[in-house]
């Protein structure tokens, strides 16, 4: 069972419209709700490769009942801790006529120290059922920046793989901790190490570093170029095959997911470096965030190269 945290969930509403024109009154062609929340990307998907997931965080308010009521994923069982706050909503305007979008996300009303004690006392009762934990996207006011840290830890007593995707401070202070995975893109990867790369041959110099410094797994993701992964088996890069996205939104949790799931499964590093790039971009092509057609994966995945370059 995969193990999923999603501190800031959110009802994420895609607004697909003929076109956009500011400063004006514009109509929604079709609006479509999901339950959204990087970590929910995640659960999203790993169920759709066949895994079972338990997905925790925070839901409040009605707007939390109903983000749940929209889990619709019969593999993924939600154990949040209910808190008195509504649940944030992100809004996707996706302008038809370009295939541009503009995203408004919410920042997620506040939680007290009593409801992360109590996300903490339920977390440690679910732990032991998990294969793999997967920690990602941002926390609301009131969690403590360095919560993941916490949660790496809580992992590693109970020896349970960590895997974090998150950015800026939490990702700095989470790398210190050295989580068993860590996906930064190319931005946070400099800020991790101080060192600023031109090219793929520095930017796997600055991903083995991060892997000898002590995270069995770091993982670079260059979007539509793959990734580049750094473990003991090597350091590999990751090619997908080109497509025509439809919409990139959720890719990077696609890829979370893949590996969660690869590792979850214990299968050999290639097959799951495989199944995460090809899955990303099975994503892509859904007009949905954490969605992808079987057929598509199934196609992606056997047109994905990966290569092991040391």
């Amino acid at each position: 069972m995969i193990l999923t945290v999603t501190l800031n969930a959110s009802i994420d509403k895609l607004y697909l419209m003929e076109s956009i024109h500011p400063d004006t009154v514009m109509r929604v062609k079709e609006v479509h709700n999901t339950a959204g929340g990087k970590g929910l990307n995640v659960s999203k998907v790993a169920a759709l490769l066949g895994e079972p997931v338990t997905a925790m965080g925070f839901t409040g308010g009605f707007n939390g009942r109903y983000l749940e009521s929209l889990v619709a994923q019969p593999l993924v069982r939600c154990a949040f801790t209910h808190v008195a706050e509504e649940t944030r909503s992100c809004i996707n305007c996706w302008d038809l006529s370009t295939g541009k979008s503009t995203e408004y996300l919410e920042p997620g009303e506040p939680v007290s120290p009593a409801d992360v004690d109590r996300f903490f006392a339920d977390f440690d009762a679910a732990l032991p059922s998990a294969d793999v934990v997967a920690v990602s996207g941002s926390i609301p006011k009131g969690v403590p920046e360095d919560a993941y840290c916490d949660i790496i830890r809580r992992c590693r007593k109970a020896g349970i793989p960590a895997m974090i995707d998150t950015s800026g401070s939490r990702l700095v202070l989470a790398a210190r901790e050295k989580p068993f995975f860590l996906k930064p893109n190319e931005d946070e990867i400099a800020q991790l190490t101080g060192r600023a790369f031109s090219g793929a041959e520095e930017a796997a110099d600055v991903l083995l570093s991060l892997h000898e410094g002590g995270i069995p797994y770091a993982v670079l993701s260059m979007g539509a170029e793959g990734a580049l992964l750094a473990c003991d088996e090597g350091l590999f890069r990751g090619r997908p095959p080109k497509i025509t996205p439809k919409n990139t939104v959720g890719c990077g949790d696609s890829m979370v997911a893949g590996f969660a799931v690869g590792f979850a499964r214990r299968l050999p590093v290639e097959e799951t470096f495989r199944m995460a790039l090809a899955v990303s971009a099975a994503n892509a092509l859904s007009i949905f965030t954490g969605d992808f057609d079987p057929a598509d994966y199934e196609r992606l995945r056997s047109l994905v190269s990966v290569e092991r370059l040391r």
